[in-house]
């Protein structure tokens, strides 16, 4: 895409309100993926949510006559599409089934964290001392999560260690995506990524229409959602705001992502966390 006759603080702007809608929208999948749950597994929930964001970028890719990507995107297309479209939606959905969304929502957002180093060494955008001194901190306060759901339960702890586990992903596929966009736009980048997701997520089909056709209409709608708004638009203006940036301060923007969800959840699932899980949780934004 051609930004010449733009100047960089409007490209800024522009990237920023990108980031803002990305974080809006991925702070309600959290509440929207605890409440489907009920309902559906999830890779079925995985499956069920690509599909409905494939169905949606392809149309708009068709329609603005996107083009394929070059070879030079393929590999970090696949490799985000692979990690962060299909095993961390999978992982993060089996988390939400364990834990409630705020709990998850700060142990995810250990994420940005493994972004930064992951771009320091793969991407080459340095180590800062406060970087390291973070991760310290951050797994610090994952500790302090777990050892608060362990009275629970052992299907808590295991969705402690879901959680993180789509954190790495999480991680891994932002850092696969950086490069990619260096030689696809936006849209191309997202739409074959979420293809990708698609593909590695088909083994959960015939799940998912035995629970589609067992759940009440305001699930499946929420699955659409899942899959319009938090996938195919949000991965899209996330993408847009990453080729602005670098991968380790895209991240960064995600930090407000548990405080949105903690009240999302409180206001419409009535779900707060306790005491400990949320002091866990600040040491992990800290």
């Amino acid at each position: 895409m051609e930004q010449t006759a733009t100047p960089d603080s409007q490209i800024d702007r522009r990237a920023l309100f990108a980031a803002a809608i990305t974080v809006l929208l991925w702070a309600s999948a959290f509440v929207a993926i605890r409440d489907a749950a009920q309902y559906f597994g999830p890779g079925a929930l995985a499956l069920g949510r690509l599909l409905a964001g494939s169905a949606v970028l392809l149309v708009i890719w068709l329609a603005r006559g996107g083009g394929l990507p070059s070879r030079g995107a393929w590999p970090g297309i696949l490799g985000s599409g692979v990690l962060w479209f299909g095993l961390y939606m999978v992982a993060l959905n089996w988390g939400e089934h364990e834990v409630d969304a705020g709990t998850a929502a700060m142990l995810v957002n250990i994420g940005p964290v493994l972004i930064a180093l992951l771009g320091g060494w793969v991407l080459r955008e340095g180590f800062p001392r406060r970087l390291l001194a973070g991760m310290a901190v951050s797994f610090a306060g994952a500790a302090v999560v777990g050892v608060s759901m362990s009275g629970a339960g052992r299907a808590s702890v295991l969705g402690v260690l879901l959680c993180l586990l789509a954190a790495v992903t999480y991680a891994a596929g932002v850092v696969c995506q950086k490069p990619a966009l260096r030689h696809g736009s936006a849209l191309q980048v997202t739409t074959f990524g979420c293809l990708v997701g698609t593909v590695v997520c088909l083994p959960f089909a015939g799940q998912l229409v035995e629970q589609v056709a067992a759940a009440p209409p305001a699930a499946t709608l929420n699955v659409v959602y899942l899959g319009v708004f938090p996938t195919a638009l949000a991965f899209t203006t996330w993408a847009y705001a990453l080729a602005r940036t670098t991968a380790g301060k895209m991240g960064a923007t995600t930090y407000v992502v548990p405080a949105l969800v903690v009240l999302m959840a409180w206001a419409l699932l009535g779900e707060v966390p306790g005491w400990l899980t949320l002091a866990g949780g600040l040491l992990c934004l800290a």
